[in-house]
């Protein structure tokens, strides 16, 4: 029997000829190319998950850091005013005692005013006695103006250089004292603000940075990382130029 061809061989022989000429890439080949595509894509992911991760653990930090400075801040602001109103207070207080000092030192020279109109040294003399020291200072500097015969002289003794009355001086110095009191507290709070504001430029970070990650497009989450990175540097040169934390 005369030996003929194969057909099974004949078959795969066929189709390795035909696969050639229509150019189709052997299964093998393939699947290398998937791989290496799927390796490089794998590799890209977690270049951008590490970017992510670094830019979310500096606005992490720099956020906490303001926050702790604009408490901080705070704290100082609600003390300095605490102080400005004590401060007023007491200058209150010491305001009304000088009050009540001129009042009675008023009451003491009509006294010695009415007991000169009656022509009497001997009630000018009791009034007289009832003078405070400093008064008494003053009352002997306008009588030596002779304010009978001077029309230039003071109308009283509380007209004065020499009336003085401590008191209103510590009034006068607790007022002062008060006001740049409250000037440092509000200058304090100005910058707890400022410190909050930078806040919530670190809030609007992590907030891209988030939304970045639920997006499969790699451009899109490079532009958020990249806006993040500038709001970043945004709040940190804003954080350089306040004055840091209070003392």
């Amino acid at each position: 029997m005369a030996e003929g061809l194969d057909p099974i061989d004949t078959g795969r022989e066929l189709h390795e000829r035909i696969k050639e000429l229509h150019g189709e890439p052997d299964k093998d080949l393939g699947s290398g190319a998937a791989a290496g595509k799927d390796h490089a894509h794998d590799r890209h992911s977690r270049r951008v998950q590490i970017f992510e991760a670094l830019l979310l653990a500096l606005v992490t930090m720099t956020a906490a850091w303001a926050g702790y400075a604009a408490a901080a801040w705070g704290t100082v602001s609600r003390v300095d005013i605490a102080r400005a109103n004590t401060l007023r207070d007491l200058a209150t207080r010491a305001d009304l005692e000088a009050l009540s000092i001129r009042n009675f030192d008023s009451a003491s020279f009509d006294a010695w005013f009415t007991a000169f109109t009656l022509n009497s040294p001997q009630k000018e003399s009791v009034a007289e006695r009832r003078f405070r020291p400093q008064f008494l200072v003053a009352f002997k500097a306008w009588l030596a103006t002779d304010p009978l015969h001077n029309s230039h002289a003071p109308p009283g003794p509380t007209y004065m250089p020499q009336y003085k009355i401590a008191e209103q001086t510590t009034a006068n110095s607790l007022d002062t004292a008060s006001d740049a009191k409250f000037q440092v507290g509000t200058h304090d709070g100005l910058i707890s603000d400022d410190y909050i504001r930078i806040t919530v430029f670190l809030a609007a970070v992590l907030f891209l940075v988030g939304i970045g990650s639920t997006f499969k497009l790699y451009n899109v989450r490079y532009a958020l990382i990249t806006f993040g990175s500038a709001l970043l540097i945004v709040a940190t040169v804003l954080i350089l130029l306040q004055p840091g934390l209070p003392d």
